[in-house]
C-alpha cells in the first residue's frame, strides 16, 4: 500500500489533547516512515517526555502496542518520536527539516474568560508561526479549527475563508487587559461589601479564617464571571455564540496572514463536533467527556426534563477517526503557496443526524440499559416535547426562585433524618437545575443551530484517496449508521455512565476496618456527637440537683426569658454563646459543683451518651488510636467522661480568691478555628499524622476543625454542615442511641443535634 507521507518529518502540537493522540497513534501504527516530533509542555514534577511515556500507555495506543508488543512499541516510539519540551505561548527552536506540521493543540471550552481563550487560540498560533517562519524550513501546515468558527447564521457555510473584519490585534490586546479591569473592579468597596455580607452570613460560624477564606474565593469567582462574561458578551457582538468559537476564526485569520500570507502552504481543517471513534484504532475510543457527552449523561441521570432544542436542527456530530484521516489526507494533498485550502469535515450536509433522532435513539438506549440513582432506583429518562427556548427559560427560572426559596427554608429547621432528607432533596434539585443553566446557557446555540456545513472539498479529498486505502483511511459519512454508532459504539462508552449503573453509597468510615495505628488521632466534639445533649440541659441538671424541682423552676424563668439572645449568640458565634450563657454561673462555687457533678450530674451525662458514639470512642482505642475529646463545654462538666478517653481539652472558668467562678472564662474558649489550631500543633508536638487522623463533629463551628483531618465524619449533623458534607463527601452519621434508649423525635427537635 502507498505511503502518501513516505519520510514525512511532522510536527504535532496538542498530542495530549483527544484529537492529537489520535494522530499520534495513528501516524505510528500506519505511516511507517514519517517522523514525529511533538511540542509538549512539562507539568509539574513531569518533564515533557514522562508526559509522552505516559502518553504512549493510553488505551488509544494499545492495538498499536499490542501488534508490535511492548518492548518493540517503546523502541519503535524511541526511533520515530522526537519530544520538544515547550508551550505554545513560547514556542522553543524548531527543527529546520520539518516537511509538515499539524496544529490541534487549542482550548476547547464555551465557557473560558477572555484572556485564557485569546491567549490559547490566538497567542498560540501566533508563537507557533512566528517560531516556523524562523526555522527557514517551509512546512505544510494542517491547521485544526472548527465548523462552527462560521457563527452565528442560517443556512450553508461554505469551505472557504471567513467573511469578516474584525482586528485580531486590537481584539488580543484588550482581551488580555481584561484580568487586571476585573482584578481592580472587584477590589473596589462596592463590590467587597456585598462579597463579605454573604459570607458573613453563610461562613461565620466557623469563624473568621472561614469568612475571610470564602469571601477571597467568592472574589476571585466574581472575577472569572466577569471574565467569562465579557467573552461572551463580546462573541456575540460580533456575530458568534462563544469565546471559543470567536477565538477560533481569529486564530484561523492568524493562520491565514502569518503563514500563507508569507508565502507557505496551509490547510485548514475544520471539524464539527467530534466523538468517539467508529472504528480505529476500536470502536468507541474516547478519552474524556467530549462537547455532546455531557448531555447523553445528564439526560441519562434524569436530569434534564426539557431543553430548548429544536427537533430539526442537525446536531453535526463525526467520529474522531473519521477527523484524523481527513486530517492526514490534506496533509498529504498540500495546496498551491498563499492559495489556502479549507476542509470541513462534517456530516449534516450529506448524513444529517437531527436532535429529534438523537432523542429517539437516547431514549431507547436508556430505556433498555437504564442508569440508578442515588437510592438504587432505577432512572426513568424524560420525553422532551421541544418548546422554544423562551418558554424553556421562563420554567427554569420559576423553578430556580421555588428551589432558593425551600432552600432558605429548610436551612432553619432543627436538624434531624427528616429535615436531612429534605436538605438532600433540595440539594439533588439544586444540582440538577445548575446543569440544566449551564448547558442551557452553552450549548443552546448549538442544539438550535440552522446551520448547514458544506462538505464538498472534504468530499472531494476523500475521493481522491486509492481505493485500497479507503477503507482504513477514509472518512464517507454517508457510511455511518446512526443507530449503529449512537446505540452501539458510543453512548456505552461515554465517560462515568459506567459508574453511574451502580448505586451510589454515601462514603463512610468502616469501623470494623480501622487501621491498627499508634501515630493517629480521633478527636470528637461533645455535645450532639458524643452525648445527646447541650450546654444548656448541663445547667438543668446542676439547677435541679442543686436546689430541687421548684426553686430551680423559679430560676429557669430567667433563662427562658434570655433564650432569644442566646440563640443570637449561637448563630453569631459560638465562643459568644459559650461566654454569655456561662455568665449564669458567676458565685458558684468550683469545689461544691464539682462535688455536685459527680455525685447527681453525672448519672444525668451518662445516660445521654450516644450508644453508636461510645462503640466508635472504643473501637479507635482498640485500634492504638489516641483518643481526644475537645469541648467548649468548662472541664469540671466532662470530667465524668475521663475514663473513655485518652486526653479531655476543656474550657477554665475563672475564679477569685475565694474559688467561685467570676462569670468569665478563664481564656478564650476551644471552638471551630481555635480548635484546629490547637489540632494542629498538639498532632506536630507529639508526631500524631494528621492527614491519617479522625474527627467527629455536628455542627457548621466545627467545619475548621474537621477539615484539618484526612478522615472527617459529620455526626447527626446542622443544616449548613450536612450541605458542606455533602459537597465534600464525607461520611454522615445518624447515631440517636442513648443508654436511656432511643431519642424521641421531640427531643431531638429541641436539642437539633447542637452542643
Amino acid at each position: 500500500m502507498s505511503d502518501p507521507l513516505k519520510n514525512a518529518h511532522v510536527l504535532v502540537t496538542g498530542a495530549t489533547g483527544f484529537v492529537g493522540q489520535a494522530v499520534v497513534e495513528k501516524l505510528l501504527a500506519a505511516y511507517p516512515t514519517t517522523r514525529i516530533a511533538l511540542l509538549v509542555r512539562p507539568r509539574g514534577a513531569l518533564t515533557a517526555q514522562d508526559r509522552v511515556t505516559k502518553l504512549l500507555k493510553k488505551p488509544v495506543f494499545g492495538p498499536w502496542r499490542e501488534s508490535l508488543g511492548a518492548e518493540a512499541a517503546d523502541a519503535e516510539a524511541a526511533r520515530r518520536i522526537t519530544v520538544i519540551p515547550g508551550d505554545l505561548g513560547d514556542v522553543p527552536p524548531l527543527p529546520k527539516d520539518l516537511t509538515h506540521v499539524v496544529h490541534s493543540a487549542s482550548t476547547v471550552s464555551f465557557d473560558l474568560p477572555i484572556d485564557e481563550a485569546f491567549a490559547a487560540n490566538v497567542g498560540g498560533p501566533v508563537s507557533l508561526y512566528e517560531a516556523l517562519e524562523a526555522t527557514g524550513a517551509d512546512p505544510h501546515v494542517v491547521h485544526v479549527s472548527t465548523c462552527y468558527v462560521a457563527g452565528l447564521r442560517k443556512g450553508l457555510a461554505e469551505e472557504r475563508s471567513l467573511d469578516h473584519s474584525v482586528d485580531r490585534e486590537v481584539e488580543m490586546t484588550r482581551a488580555l487587559r481584561a484580568r487586571e479591569s476585573a482584578e481592580a473592579a472587584s477590589r473596589r468597596p462596592q463590590v467587597l461589601d456585598k462579597i463579605l455580607a454573604k459570607a458573613r452570613a453563610t461562613h461565620r460560624r466557623a469563624g473568621a479564617q472561614a469568612v475571610s477564606q470564602a469571601a477571597e474565593e467568592a472574589r476571585k469567582a466574581w472575577v472569572n464571571t466577569q471574565l467569562v462574561n465579557a467573552g461572551r458578551t463580546r462573541a456575540t457582538s460580533v456575530g458568534w455564540p462563544d469565546v471559543y468559537t470567536f477565538t477560533k476564526a481569529l486564530g484561523e485569520r492568524v493562520a491565514e496572514d502569518l503563514w500563507a500570507g508569507g508565502g507557505h502552504r496551509l490547510s485548514i481543517v475544520r471539524p464539527t463536533i467530534i466523538e468517539s471513534s467508529l472504528q480505529h484504532p476500536f470502536p468507541g475510543w474516547i478519552d474524556g467527556f467530549k462537547v455532546a457527552d455531557p448531555l447523553i449523561a445528564a439526560y441519562g441521570r434524569g436530569m434534564l426534563p426539557e431543553f430548548p432544542a429544536l427537533a430539526d436542527s442537525v446536531l453535526d456530530v463525526i467520529p474522531v477517526d473519521h477527523v484524523v484521516n481527513a486530517i492526514l489526507a490534506a496533509a498529504a494533498s498540500p495546496p498551491e503557496p498563499k492559495d489556502a485550502a479549507y476542509y470541513q469535515v462534517a456530516s449534516g450536509s450529506r448524513n444529517p443526524l437531527r436532535f429529534g433522532t438523537i432523542l429517539r435513539l437516547l431514549r431507547g438506549y436508556f430505556q433498555e440499559h437504564p442508569l440508578t440513582d442515588d437510592d438504587g432506583s432505577f432512572v426513568q429518562v424524560p420525553n422532551w416535547t421541544f418548546p422554544n427556548g423562551p418558554a424553556v427559560q421562563r420554567s427554569l427560572r420559576r423553578r430556580e426562585v421555588a428551589v432558593d426559596v425551600a432552600d432558605s427554608l429548610v436551612g432553619r429547621l432543627p436538624a434531624n433524618d427528616t429535615t436531612r432528607g429534605w436538605i438532600s432533596s433540595v440539594y439533588k434539585a439544586k444540582r440538577n437545575l445548575g446543569t440544566l443553566r449551564k448547558f442551557t446557557d452553552l450549548y443552546q446555540a448549538y442544539t438550535q443551530t440552522e446551520v448547514v456545513f458544506d462538505d464538498t472539498n472534504t468530499h472531494a479529498l476523500h475521493e481522491a484517496l486509492p481505493a485500497e486505502r479507503r477503507d482504513e483511511h477514509g472518512f464517507d459519512v454517508t457510511a455511518i449508521d446512526w443507530t449503529y454508532y449512537m446505540q452501539e459504539v458510543h453512548v456505552p462508552k461515554v465517560p462515568g455512565l459506567m459508574r453511574a449503573r451502580r448505586p451510589k453509597s454515601t462514603p463512610s468510615t468502616s469501623a470494623k476496618s480501622l487501621p491498627q495505628r499508634e501515630d493517629v488521632l480521633a478527636v470528637f466534639d461533645l455535645h450532639g456527637t458524643v452525648a445527646a445533649a447541650s450546654l444548656i440541659e448541663h445547667y438543668v441538671w446542676v439547677e435541679l440537683a442543686a436546689k430541687g424541682v421548684v426553686p430551680a423552676l423559679k430560676g429557669l424563668g430567667g433563662m427562658v426569658a434570655s433564650s432569644g439572645t442566646y440563640l443570637q449568640a449561637e448563630w453569631r458565634d459560638r465562643g459568644d454563646f459559650i461566654r454569655s450563657f456561662m455568665r449564669r454561673y458567676a458565685g458558684v462555687d468550683e469545689a461544691e459543683l464539682r462535688e455536685i457533678i459527680a455525685t447527681k450530674v453525672t448519672p444525668s451525662l451518662r445516660a445521654r451518651l450516644l450508644a453508636e458514639a461510645t462503640e466508635r470512642i472504643a473501637l479507635h482505642r482498640a485500634a492504638g488510636h489516641r483518643t481526644v475529646l475537645v469541648s467548649g463545654q468548662i472541664d469540671v462538666f466532662v470530667e465524668p467522661l475521663a475514663d473513655m478517653f485518652d486526653v479531655i481539652v476543656a474550657g477554665e472558668m475563672e475564679k477569685d480568691s475565694a474559688g467561685k467562678w467570676t462569670g468569665h472564662l478563664a481564656a478564650s474558649p476551644l471552638v471551630d478555628e481555635a480548635r484546629a489550631s490547637w489540632l494542629r500543633r498538639y498532632a506536630r508536638e507529639e508526631g500524631m499524622d494528621l492527614a491519617g487522623s479522625y474527627a467527629y463533629g455536628d455542627t457548621y463551628a466545627d467545619r475548621p476543625w474537621l477539615e484539618v483531618v484526612g478522615q472527617a465524619n459529620v455526626v447527626n449533623p446542622d443544616a449548613s454542615l450536612y450541605r458542606f458534607a455533602r459537597e465534600k463527601r464525607w461520611p454522615v452519621h445518624t447515631w440517636t442511641t442513648t443508654a436511656e434508649g432511643r431519642l424521641s423525635p421531640v427531643v431531638r427537635s429541641v436539642t437539633g443535634g447542637r452542643r
